[in-house]
């Protein structure tokens, strides 16, 4: 197949491969391929030796050329080749999987959906909370905090994202309906359909914006059906 290229812009830069098959499935909360590998590609401008603009923007209509997803089943002859030219590939690093517990971030979708004794959203209640003197949501975070500290560099595989600015998920659906305000239903309605697919941490010669995370996403029935062509990209950074 040809080497993933954003149109009228460049080459994508080989970020990671997951071998699927490896992959502990007792633990994954998302309905992987049993067998096969996801490749997965940026375009990192910064790493590029011959591009001036590093940043894909993520209001562009074409920004899923920027950033793709590629699925090669198990069985099918490949062969290792090259780089582009004019693209630097990153030093291979080998990682194994660990399972780990993850949970939703203040902004999540989630927290407003779910309900609470009093007929409150899970949100509000925590927005509404005072434990020894610090406000609910401070105390929401530090929770989440102390759950996910120890774990960086964060490259992660299913699970709630790990975002810098947000909840990614959130963010992937105000790009899908572009313009649907927060309060509107069918922003709640997009956000739930998306999970995250995969996660990459800023890691040694990687590094996304401020040592910021890249994130894929997919809508639960692409996933199902492995259309993972349809795949959405964000990137965030502190």
């Amino acid at each position: 197949m040809p080497w993933p290229v954003w149109p009228d812009v460049g080459p994508l830069t080989h970020v990671a491969s997951l071998d699927c098959g490896s992959l502990p499935r007792e633990a994954l909360d998302i309905p992987l391929p049993a067998a096969g590998r996801l490749l997965f590609f940026y375009f990192d401008g910064r790493y590029q030796l011959d591009h001036d603009d590093p940043w894909l923007d993520m209001a562009e209509p074409d920004q899923p050329e920027g950033a793709q997803v590629v699925f090669i089943p198990d069985g099918v002859a490949v062969r290792e080749r090259s780089a582009p030219p004019g693209l630097r590939p990153y030093p291979r690093v080998d990682l194994a999987g660990v399972p780990m517990m993850t949970g939703p971030q203040r902004e999540h979708i989630l927290l407003d959906q779910v309900s609470v004794p009093g007929g409150l959203s899970l949100a509000e209640a925590v927005d509404g909370l005072s434990v020894n003197g610090y406000a609910g949501t401070d105390v929401f975070c530090e929770v989440v905090y102390q759950v996910d500290e120890g774990r960086w560099p964060n490259h992660q595989v299913g699970g709630f994202s790990d975002p810098w600015q947000g909840a990614a998920e959130s963010e992937i659906a105000g790009l899908v309906l572009d313009g649907v305000p927060w309060g509107d239903p069918r922003f709640a309605e997009e956000a739930a359909r998306w999970v995250l697919l995969a996660q990459f941490d800023s890691d040694g010669e990687m590094l996304w914006g401020d040592a910021g995370a890249l994130y894929w996403l997919i809508r639960r029935d692409d996933l199902a059906a492995g259309r993972f062509d349809r795949a959405r990209f964000t990137m965030q950074c502190g």
